[in-house]
């Protein structure tokens, strides 16, 4: 099976973390192949920004996955060949990724080429994982607004009283804190849990960094 991808260097890294079957090729590029030379590859996976210029009927009837984080599959109104997956920075090196699919194909194939798991999970903003570790760095920011505790301390006492690999505010730097904050926003408009903490919505209200 030869597969697309087009991906960044990051991206190219993290998805070489597992080595791929080695009875399937993937074709790693930073842009798209030419409309003749889309009949060579069996899928594809469009992990940048560029999948919003795209035409998806010049794919016909083949699996596209694209880093969809926050915007739901029936939001953009996709055909059925194309699926959800999350590329934001630390996700793709995972052993097991979450896809949204409205087809239900069997994409065992194409994930084991990629030495991959899959857990299809349902169209909603930021899958699970995503949405998950929003509602940490946003806890963290709760925290950090009412002077409980410093950034440091804060990721210090994650890591050792929960074992996770990085504390709150080390997700939000590798994960991007822009791409957290906007999908706390879209979360929240149906959900108030969602909302951004203070200290978090006065960074942007205020084009301050991190």
């Amino acid at each position: 099976m030869r597969i697309f991808i087009l991906a960044n260097k990051d991206q190219y890294n993290e998805i070489q973390t597992i080595n791929a079957d080695n009875d399937n090729e993937l074709i790693f590029n930073l842009e798209l192949p030419k409309m003749e030379e889309y009949n060579k590859y069996e899928a594809f996976f469009i992990l940048s920004e560029s999948w919003r210029l795209l035409d998806f009927s010049q794919f016909e009837d083949k699996p596209v996955f694209i880093n969809s984080v926050i915007e739901t599959l029936s939001d953009l109104k996709m055909p059925l060949n194309v699926n959800r997956l999350n590329a934001w920075p630390g996700f793709l090196q995972r052993e097991i990724w979450e896809i949204v699919s409205s087809n239900q194909k069997d994409f065992g194939k194409i994930f084991k080429g990629l030495n991959r798991k899959i857990i299809v999970v349902k169209d909603e903003p930021g899958l699970v994982a995503a949405r998950v570790i929003s509602m940490i760095v946003n806890e963290a920011f709760f925290a950090l607004g009412e002077e409980v505790s410093s950034k440091t301390e804060i990721d210090m006492a994650m890591k050792l009283g929960t074992n996770y690999p990085f504390g709150p505010f080390e997700w939000a730097e590798k994960i991007g804190l822009e791409n957290i904050y906007h999908l706390l926003k879209k979360l929240s408009e149906k959900d108030d849990r969602y909302l951004p903490a203070p200290a978090l919505e006065k960074i942007f209200s205020s084009n301050k960094t991190i």
